[in-house]
Formats: C-alpha cells, sequence, structure tokens
C-alpha cells in the first residue's frame, strides 16, 4: 500500500528547510549504508545527530502528529528521527531494502521498519531523475512528488532512486513502526477508517456510524500493539 500525503510543509517551512540545508554540513551517504546498500549508493546525507537535521525533524515531526491521513494509514507507534539525503548530477541509490531494525542514534531505542516515508523538498521541474521507484504487487511504481507532500510505503518494499541528470534533488527519509504490525491488518483498519469518515461527512447521523466505529477499534484492539 502506498500512500500519498500531500502538503506536509507549507511553502514557508519548505523555504525554511531549504535555507538551512544550504548552509548544513552534508556528509558521504555511504557511511550509513550496510555492507549491500553501500555498493549502491551515491549521495549526500546529515550525519543523524546533526543540529540541522535534529531542528528541521522536530518540524516534520509535528507537522505528521496533527496529520490525520498520516495516523489513520501508519497508526504510529515510534519514529525513527526524520534524516534528510541530496541527489546531485549523476547521483543515485541503485535497488535495495532497508534494514527491518532501526537504531534511533545517541539512544538505548530500537524501531521496527514497518512503514518507510519520503519527504519531497525539491519540487520537480527543478531536477530531471531523481524518481523513488518502488516495487509493489502492480510492479515498480515511479514517485516524484511536488516539494512537502509524502510517500509512505511497506518497509518490505525494494526501492531505488533513479540517476539525477539536472539540478539537486532533497528530501527527507524516516521508518515508522505501526502499532500494527501486520500489513494486510494496516491496509482493512485504513480503508475501514476512511469509509467511516466517508459516511460520517455524507450522512451526518447515520445509525451504522457507532457500530461500525465499534468494529474498527475492536480490530485494532485486537490487531494493535502498544
Amino acid at each position: 500500500m502506498l500512500i500519498q500525503i500531500p502538503k506536509v510543509l507549507s511553502a514557508d517551512e519548505i523555504e525554511h528547510f531549504r535555507q538551512q540545508l544550504k548552509l548544513a554540513n552534508w556528509d558521504d551517504g555511504r557511511h550509513s549504508a550496510g555492507y549491500l546498500s553501500r555498493r549502491v549508493k551515491d549521495n549526500a546525507q546529515l550525519p543523524d545527530r546533526d543540529p540541522v537535521a535534529e531542528s528541521l525533524g522536530e518540524i516534520i515531526l509535528a507537522s505528521l502528529d496533527r496529520n490525520a491521513l498520516f495516523t489513520s494509514a501508519a497508526l504510529p507507534l515510534k519514529i525513527v528521527p526524520p534524516l534528510f539525503n541530496r541527489y546531485e548530477v549523476t547521483q543515485t541509490y541503485g535497488p535495495h531494502i532497508d534494514g527491518a531494525i532501526r537504531p534511533v542514534t545517541g539512544t538505548p531505542c530500537r524501531v521496527r521498519t514497518d512503514l518507510s516515508a519520503t519527504l519531497f523538498l525539491s519540487d520537480p521541474a527543478e531536477y530531471d531523475g531523481g524518481e523513488l521507484m518502488i516495487q509493489d504487487t502492480y510492479g515498480e511504481r515511479s514517485i516524484k512528488l511536488s516539494a512537502g507532500d509524502m510517500v509512505l510505503y511497506p518497509g518490505t518494499s525494494v526501492h531505488r532512486v533513479s540517476p539525477v541528470t539536472r539540478g539537486v534533488r532533497l528530501a527527507s527519509f524516516f521508518w515508522i513502526q505501526s502499532m500494527v504490525r501486520d500489513l494486510a491488518h494496516r491496509t482493512t483498519l485504513f480503508q475501514l477508517d476512511n469509509a467511516i469518515q466517508s459516511i460520517a461527512r455524507d450522512v451526518p447521523g447515520h445509525t451504522g456510524l457507532v457500530e461500525l466505529a465499534g468494529v474498527y477499534h475492536n480490530l485494532l484492539r485486537d490487531w494493535g500493539d502498544t
């Protein structure tokens, strides 16, 4: 299940991010990759504890905390603090899969990567190439969103970033451990939640809404962990 979440960041926030990232101390992205990914990774990345990354990451997390679509789709339990990468001309990231468990630098915390997220910080017109290519049940999907928009996809997906051929591609990326570990269960809950909200908008006061909400919460109670 791929979910696009629009306008996670406002235009003013995007401009603030860009100004901060211009002044940041970028590192070779291969330093953070595993031994297999290191062979196919060519980008720049901010270190985990970089003050710019930490400051901007807090803005992203605060925005997601208010985002109903993200909450419904991810049912988040833990979130790895957002990281940031940059791709310039010829840079790319070949096919890889994210590690199943992600440590949070400087803490004893570990996060199971049920979901991966990419938040685009450059508009598509600013660069060529750089598509996020995600393999799913229906083949490979090409994702290239407006600045401030985010895509959420299963952490089990093989994915890659196609080579940038013009301009610079900036993005934030991170992982989420969901309260509902099973993808099929999480998808069912998301679809049910969407249906409940649609009925509540179109037929306010419908007598079946309470029963549907009860089904949703009983399933979440049965499938969820905290």
